[in-house]
């Protein structure tokens, strides 16, 4: 079953309609934003999902309240429906969309679409790398001693999308990503495991990952190069 690519597709069906709604942005407790996009998104993904998906465990940004399924359904998605939030309010064309797929406690598929840029990338597609670069990807929330921790020999980007970071540094237009203050396992799945498909190494709190499933609601750092 060919899950994130089914998907993709339904996202950009309904493409215009997500982007008539970018001006919608609420501050959330944490004081990151949430659009009526997002829970568009969210809404169109797990229509599909319940309905073509059996014995599955639905996780996204937005609502993964109960865990206590998780070794017991065959498929445990996890969704991140618009990464990059204050992007997309913002009317810049760097958010993206991530999904995660796994079978019976298996990595089975993941995607990272980024639906502005006509960009999607799926397990088993191939990706023509680029051969050198000496840009850095960092996270969006850096303190002025975050900086000093940095080392030199890089270019260094900020911008407040992981998805797009995360194809970058895959793609090979980013020597490494790294995040300091740590993200959320749906933030991070799709990008490690499609980073591992692609020959990147990937640490996550300064250890090797080998593409096991991340619980939600803990936040990871990490370093793709």
């Amino acid at each position: 079953m060919d899950i994130c690519r089914s998907l993709y597709t339904l996202i950009m069906e309904h493409l215009n309609e997500i982007l008539s709604l970018r001006s919608t942005g609420t501050l959330k407790s944490d004081n990151s934003f949430v659009s009526e996009g997002d829970l568009l998104c969210e809404k169109l993904v797990g229509d599909w999902i319940k309905n073509n998906v059996n014995n599955c465990l639905l996780i996204s940004e937005e609502s993964y309240h109960d865990i206590s399924r998780l070794n017991k359904e065959e498929y445990v998605i996890t969704v991140d429906p618009i990464d990059g939030t204050e992007n997309f309010v913002s009317g810049l064309k760097e958010w993206g969309v991530g999904v995660s797929v796994y079978r019976k406690g298996t990595h089975y598929q993941s995607m990272i679409a980024l639906p502005e840029l006509d960009i999607c990338l799926c397990t088993g597609d191939e990706l023509h790398r680029i051969p050198r670069s000496r840009i850095c990807g960092l996270s969006s929330y850096m303190t002025p001693e975050d900086f000093a921790q940095l080392g030199g020999g890089f270019e260094f980007r900020i911008m407040g999308c992981c998805m797009y970071n995360m194809y970058n540094v895959i793609h090979g237009s980013y020597a490494q990503f790294q995040h300091l203050k740590g993200c959320y396992s749906w933030d991070i799945l799709p990008g490690m495991n499609l980073a591992l498909e692609h020959g990147r190494e990937v640490f996550i709190d300064g250890k090797p990952y080998k593409g096991e499933f991340l619980l939600p609601g803990i936040k990871y750092k990490f370093l793709v190069k």
